[in-house]
């Protein structure tokens, strides 16, 4: 469901009087999106356009995970009244920044006549040049016109130039045109709609970089190249090409592996003492490394992720792994050896501790897990009258979860979903809660066998050898990177949507790049659904200084 909300629609790039460009008002032209900014994607864009050394303090209301990504949760999510509190304080705060004296003379491009006075040109020089870059195309004249109104009400107000910027700057900031990536289509001529180029050149730019389209790109979106196949594929090419295409990837790979859920995980300190504060955002970090390495770095084959028994490992992942950790270096890369048991991503701290009880393993959440996020496959809730007690009677004469897992799937309203999913986790029991090795459960030897589609493996490198030469893996890859680029939902993605983009992701032996490339070079990737309906400035409101 796409937001009811109301925006003004804008369309051509013109030139005022002053000689600020500007946008002109075109009726042809629909909003057919909003996507609420992530907290990654404000931070990024504030420190592509003002710098690294301007400081984000504030809230971020979280999205809402929606067929495995909170990438799609973008087009359904408003902002609340406290939202909205914090992103004035936080605009307010930023703007304060950029003016002050410590940072004007870097960051203001233009000076006063008198710093006690109105400057119309200087307002609207500076104006213009943020506004294009917050806005992710030319402000319109109205728009600009407003932004220095504002300004040299409160230089006059104040008897200080600087004090009206800072007020004209924090509207900006706390527009709906900058916290929502307002995506605009034209008529296809009777195929539908298609977004225009600004609206290209941003998706392209957070798809890719997880940021605020750059100069060039910008540029490529003023002089219509991004409407042509090869004026798209050059700017494709230089994107893919960057070493900024990793903190991009990095976005997409947290929210695809739901490793922004490690926030909400514990463990019992008593029961693992290894576990300390450091070992969440180490063991989210080794994940990230091993698919930055292996997708971008090596441009290697995705489906290896599953069993490769490369990874990295800093101090506190060594004491989990078992491994003397004598290095200089924060980070160091590491090879497992044949017997270790480890094998591809499912066997790192990160996957393993997820999803699984602050004090013990769970086969079950972690097949269910493993089942939506790599293969596309959710399992329904289970009905609110299950019986869970022969799952959580540890200390009974059933020593080992299997055990008590098979007595549970008795229960014929529970067999077909314990039987989908419980063979993943069953075959990952050699893992304890925090990700450490181990043979035996309450005295017990582990078994873990498992059957599943017809195929019968054994251990966690039977698991991955399993997953990598399933089709749904990477089919299921590209279907969610397919919904974090465009805002949907995955499991309501059309598959004709982004076959071109799997199909080069097949063809390349499943490089990452080609998928990128394929998928965004593709027809399908910038048409729209039917615009918003009455577009209005309700959807978020804004604040006077």
């Amino acid at each position: 469901m796409r937001n009811k909300v109301m925006l003004t629609a804008v369309a051509f790039l013109v030139c005022v009087s002053s000689g600020v460009a500007v946008w002109a008002a075109a009726s042809s032209d629909k909003v057919v999106a909003l996507r609420r900014l992530t907290e990654p994607e404000y931070r990024n864009s504030i420190a592509d356009i003002f710098g690294k050394d301007i400081v984000v303090k504030g809230m971020f209301e979280p999205g809402i995970r929606m067929g495995g990504m909170v990438a799609a949760s973008s087009t359904v999510l408003s902002v609340t009244p406290v939202g909205f509190g914090s992103f004035s304080k936080m605009a307010d705060s930023i703007a304060i920044q950029i003016t002050g004296e410590k940072m004007r003379e870097k960051l203001v491009s233009c000076a006063p006549k008198s710093a006690k006075a109105p400057d119309y040109a200087c307002a609207a020089d500076f104006f213009s040049q943020y506004g294009l870059m917050l806005y992710r195309r030319p402000m319109t004249a109205d728009e600009l016109k407003a932004q220095v109104r504002l300004a040299n009400a409160m230089t006059k107000k104040t008897g200080d130039f600087y004090t009206g910027l800072r007020y004209g700057l924090a509207g900006l900031l706390q527009s709906p045109e900058f916290l929502f990536r307002k995506e605009v289509a034209v008529s296809a001529g009777g195929k539908g709609y298609s977004l225009e180029p600004y609206s290209r050149a941003t998706r392209l730019s957070y798809l890719m970089w997880g940021t605020t389209p750059d100069t060039e790109l910008l540029h490529a979106a003023a002089t219509g190249e991004l409407n042509t196949a090869a004026g798209l594929e050059k700017q494709v090419d230089r994107l893919l090409a960057s070493p900024r295409l990793e903190a991009g990837m990095r976005a997409f790979f947290t929210d695809f592996l739901m490793l922004d859920t490690f926030d909400a995980v514990s463990k019992d300190a008593l029961l693992y003492p290894k576990w300390a504060g450091a070992m969440a955002p180490s063991a989210r970090e080794e994940a990230l490394r091993n698919l930055v390495k292996l997708a971008l770095q090596d441009n290697g084959d995705m489906r290896d992720l599953m069993t490769t028994r490369k990874t990295f490992i800093n101090r506190s992942l060594a004491a989990i792994y078992n491994v003397d950790f004598s290095f200089d270096q924060e980070w160091v890369p590491y090879e497992f050896a044949p017997n270790s048991g480890r094998t591809g991503i499912l066997t790192q701290v990160a996957m393993l501790s997820m999803f699984s009880h602050p004090g013990q393993s769970s086969p079950t959440k972690r097949g269910v897990a493993l089942n939506e996020i790599l293969l596309c496959e959710p399992t329904p809730t289970p009905p609110n009258n299950v019986d869970f007690s022969a799952i959580n009677e540890t200390n009974g004469p059933m020593k080992t979860v299997r055990e008590r897992l098979m007595a549970h799937a008795q229960d014929k309203t529970c067999s077909s979903c314990h039987n989908a999913v419980d063979p993943i986790g069953l075959s990952l029991e050699g893992f304890d809660t925090i990700g450490g090795r181990r043979e035996r459960e309450n005295g017990e030897v582990i078994d873990v066998s498992a059957t599943l589609q017809g195929k019968t493996f054994s251990g966690a490198g039977g698991l991955g050898e399993f997953l990598h030469g399933n089709p749904k893996y990477p089919a299921c890859v590209a279907r969610k990177l397919y919904s974090y680029a465009n805002g949907v939902n995955a499991e309501e993605a059309d598959a004709t949507a982004f076959k071109v983009g799997y199909e080069a992701f097949k063809a390349s032996g499943y490089r990452l790049r080609a998928l990128l490339k394929g998928l965004v070079v593709s027809p399908e990737f910038f048409n729209s659904s039917a615009p918003i309906e009455e577009v209005s400035a309700s959807h978020i409101k804004t604040a006077s200084p």
